[in-house]
């Protein structure tokens, strides 16, 4: 069944603009012996236009431990974690869910919810840095998602810097659709991770979850051309050098000045590229924060998040040739003109002037993106998609449209991105901002219908992980009723750590058998050839429930 996905493939590609000429040509990709990546010659020059996020769906756990009652089970003083990190509650995976599980959940969903065949992927890669093996990745593991189609020509594998790889994924797959080796058909990115630490102050810090991106040309979501600014640099902030736990070594100082040190040069670079692209346009002006709609940040806790808005304030300030200290946003920061930039990492002086100085701006432009991380902790590599998935679910498509936003992307090691996205014009109902903004509204609704646990609870399930993580011969004895439905979990690793998994049904709390195959879209969507593609449908009405066996590899 391989050849009529792959004809209907390259007509998308020679489809993307309305023109007769395309139109002809298109027809002329008809040939059932024609495949993907041996294009005519004017195919190949179509160059897609709008590549980026069409669609996103969001995965987190059904358990949650308030942080201000681990406060008082940690025996800290009230306000550490609530108002010092600027969290509220933490999502916890029991020993039921790992990466495999996490990641399976989150793309079942997002095909189902929008629509889309597995024939329509081309390309699949996830980024995480939850390691379970050293040689097979969670990719593989994923493409059993895709055996009823006999869809097995899909790139990608994984991708890990601790939580940048999320993004390296990202890039690649918006790399993918802009190259000579797009085939036509959609790129499904997968951020996963199960953050969690040892006993101690970094603990609280922790979370897991899951963010799908389906990834293709006039998407809703367009990443702006040339207009990323990266920094690497070589550092032990936060690392994993340990094979048999899950907890990182940590060196909690070093880390934050790698962020903003990372935050800094990203931005710099950023504005960099930005001036020159204006200057070729004959537009004379320097970039600031008043150029972003929106601007969103990996969030390892919340306040972090919010002294960063205030560091980028900090960079125009120092950057601008003559800042107005009289009034607006920089007044009463003349005593601040000289400092330098690499000395404010740890200057309260600075931090709370700037933080105060940028409130407005903290308020309008990045506030909303902290839903998801205030209220499920750090997601590792899907934190900043998080975040960006929290803008959208809190703003109408009028409020969106033709806004920039601007993403901050740091994983430690380190590794660094800050790029942006502009959102397309078109917000009328049914149009792809539309449906994207409407599958993310019930986010608040998901964490509302969450399971609240004691600490001492969440403390027992953390070290039951630990005692067995990587076990062999083990089956898992978390409960698999309080996961949310449609969830998919872990039911035992055998003594080849060979693991296997099954779908909790979506209309009972009995869990589907494993090995079973079965449809959950009664319609599935086919790109029309000759319309800009994509064209995501509402999610249709089917059997509730999906189960495939994860089987001996």
């Amino acid at each position: 069944m391989g050849q009529p996905y792959r004809t209907e493939s390259v007509i998308n590609l020679c489809g993307l603009h309305h023109q007769t000429s395309v139109v002809k040509s298109a027809r002329s990709c008809l040939s059932p012996i024609r495949m993907p990546g041996s294009l005519p010659a004017v195919c190949e020059a179509a160059w897609p236009k709008d590549v980026g996020i069409i669609a996103m769906e969001v995965y987190f756990p059904s358990q949650y431990v308030e942080q201000a009652e681990l406060e008082e089970f940690d025996g800290v003083g009230a306000g550490k974690y609530t108002v010092g990190l600027g969290q509220a509650r933490m999502g916890f995976c029991s020993d039921r869910e790992d990466i495999g599980s996490l990641c399976l959940t989150v793309v079942q969903r997002l095909m189902e919810r929008s629509g889309l065949s597995y024939e329509s992927v081309g390309r699949l890669e996830v980024g995480t840095e939850t390691i379970i093996d050293k040689s097979k990745s969670t990719k593989t593991v994923l493409m059993q998602l895709f055996e009823e189609s006999g869809n097995t020509d899909v790139e990608g594998v994984d991708t890990t810097n601790a939580c940048y790889g999320g993004t390296a994924a990202l890039f690649n797959a918006v790399n993918w659709v802009e190259s000579s080796s797009w085939d036509g058909r959609y790129a499904l990115v997968v951020a996963g991770d199960i953050a969690v630490y040892a006993t101690g102050s970094a603990r609280p810090t922790g979370g897991a979850g899951a963010v799908a991106m389906l990834v293709g040309p006039n998407a809703p979501l367009a990443f702006e051309r040339g207009l990323r600014g990266t920094h690497m640099q070589h550092a032990y902030d936060f690392y994993k050098p340990d094979m048999v736990s899950e907890y990182p070594v940590v060196d909690g100082k070093l880390s934050i000045q790698c962020y903003l040190s990372a935050l800094d040069r990203c931005y710099s670079v950023y504005r960099n590229k930005i001036h020159a692209q204006w200057q070729r346009e004959g537009l004379d002006k320097r970039c600031s924060l008043e150029d972003f709609g929106f601007m969103v940040f990996h969030s390892p806790y919340c306040k972090l998040v919010q002294k960063s808005l205030a560091r980028l304030m900090l960079n125009d300030f120092l950057c601008h040739h003559s800042p107005d200290t009289q009034s607006g946003p920089f007044s009463g920061l003349e005593a601040f003109r000289d400092v330098k930039i690499e000395d404010t990492y740890f200057d309260r002086d600075v931090e709370k002037a700037f933080m105060k100085a940028s409130s407005e701006a903290f308020e309008s432009k990045t506030k909303a993106s902290l839903l998801i991380s205030n209220q499920n902790g750090n997601m590792y590599t899907p934190s900043v998609y998080g975040c960006l998935a929290s803008v959208l679910a809190q703003h109408t498509p009028q409020q969106l449209a033709g806004q920039r936003i601007g993403v901050f992307s740091y994983g430690s090691g380190f590794a660094a991105t800050l790029y942006s996205i502009k959102v397309t014009q078109d917000a009328t109902p049914g149009s792809a901002l539309d449906k994207l903004v409407s599958s993310l509204c019930d986010l608040q609704a998901r964490l509302d219908s969450r399971k609240k646990v004691s600490p001492d609870v969440f403390a027992q399930n953390m070290k039951l992980r630990e005692e067995t993580h990587h076990l062999a011969n083990y089956i898992p004895q978390g409960s698999v009723e309080e996961l949310f439905p449609g969830t998919w979990y872990l039911t035992r690793v055998d003594e080849k750590h060979r693991r296997q998994y099954v779908r909790r049904s979506m209309n009972d709390d009995r869990p589907l058998e494993a090995g079973l195959i079965t449809s959950c879209i009664t319609a599935e969507h086919i790109p029309s050839p000759l319309k800009k593609m994509p064209r995501i449908p509402a999610a249709t009405a089917g059997p509730e429930g999906l189960v495939i066996s994860n089987g001996d590899h």
